[in-house]
């Protein structure tokens, strides 16, 4: 399998586990706050990283890496599960999931700002074309839906993709699973503190769902999905393999329907399908 195509199948695969993050965390903060779902993520994964670390004995990053994982750890061990652990106490997971449609133009805007990339003109013009299907549909629902829950998954997705992105372009250096094994043990200190701060005054309240929504975060979301993500990003391209994202709301809205029993309208199914349409020709003209 050329690199190429190792990238797409590797950044399939981050896309899937990803797909499960939004509906694992609208579960996880039915029982426990936000902010401790956030915090409790970061520093399950982030032990699990640093046990990886010395186990395989990897050598600590060079200084001038360091700029760069405080990045990745303010955009996606922080940032991203933050604002949409926020965001999903004033929407559900199938309307957030609608904006991850957002996310492969905010990678590619950071992959050319961090990552020196160059994609065409017409990579653009698709990419915007599902950027504003999803936006377009955001607006559809009224602003009065829940102005609140939108800025933050908008907010979310800016720091997602610059963490992505600025990932992506460490990890053709320092290897994919070891970037954001490294993000989460520099965040680990101040997210053990935090974690023990906003622990829940009793568990006795807490369903299984909710310990089952966290511990797929911290897992799969904060930890396995990024060993596939980062790695595809950098063989195949920020861009280009970026636009897989585009999948993420169809299997998304799937295990919402499914797993949540939300309600997902024809809308968001027409919606989700549009965009994904636009993975193929920003596919064609990423390089």
């Amino acid at each position: 399998m050329d690199k190429m195509a190792s990238g797409w199948v590797n950044g399939f695969v981050g896309v899937l586990i990803f797909s499960g993050s939004l509906p694992a965390t609208r579960v996880a903060v039915m029982d426990f706050d936000p902010t401790f779902v956030t915090s409790a993520r970061a520093a399950i994964a982030g032990l699990l990283g640093l046990a990886l670390l010395l186990v395989f004995r990897q050598k600590r990053p060079e200084q001038g890496d360091l700029l760069s994982l405080v990045i990745v750890a303010l955009g996606v061990v922080v940032g991203f599960p933050l604002l949409t652990a926020l965001a999903l106490k004033h929407v559900t997971s199938a309307h957030s999931i609608i904006f991850v449609g957002l996310l492969p133009l905010a990678t590619a805007i950071f992959g050319v700002l961090r990552g020196g990339e160059r994609p065409r003109p017409a990579f653009w013009l698709f990419s915007c074309v599902g950027s504003a299907l999803v936006a377009g549909f955001a607006l559809m629902q009224g602003v009065t839906a829940s102005p609140v829950g939108d800025g933050l998954m908008l907010a979310a997705i800016v720091v997602c993709g610059l963490g992505y992105a600025e990932g992506a372009a460490l990890s053709r250096g320092l290897g994919g699973w070891q970037v954001i094994c490294w993000a989460l043990v520099l965040s680990l200190p101040i997210m053990l503190v935090l974690t023990f701060a906003t622990l829940p005054p009793s568990f006795a309240a807490v369903g299984s769902n909710a310990w089952i929504g966290l511990a797929y975060v911290s897992l799969f979301s904060m930890l396995i999905g990024f060993v596939f993500w980062y790695r595809g990003l950098a063989q195949g391209g920020i861009a280009a393999v970026g636009q897989l994202q585009l999948l993420q709301p169809f299997f998304g809205l799937a295990l919402a329907a499914t797993l949540l029993h939300e309600q997902v309208s024809s809308l968001m199914v027409v919606v989700t399908l549009g965009v994904v349409l636009c993975v193929f020709g920003a596919k064609k003209f990423a390089r």
